[in-house]
């Protein structure tokens, strides 16, 4: 028999602007999407911890996230 003792899941979203904007409300829209996303995190108590969060040029925001998988311990994965 096994058993998982302890699982996380790495990920890059990319939160990209919508096209059909104008491009300072979609880069408003970018940042709230982020905001929004970070707030269900916490909201559904899944642990987390961003490794990098940058803004590329556009003006979209590509973030770099290890976290918890489904709910399943996470040991060391996030120290």
């Amino acid at each position: 028999m096994k058993r998982v003792k302890a699982a996380c899941i790495c990920q890059t979203l990319h939160f990209m602007l919508k096209d059909d904007l104008g491009h300072d409300y979609a880069v408003k829209l970018v940042k709230e999407e982020v905001e929004n996303y970070k707030a269900s995190l916490d909201k559904n108590r899944v642990k987390y911890k961003i490794i990098s969060e940058e803004t590329q040029p556009d003006g979209s925001v590509m973030i770099k996230i290890i976290k918890q998988y489904n709910d399943s311990p996470v040991d060391g994965y996030l120290d």
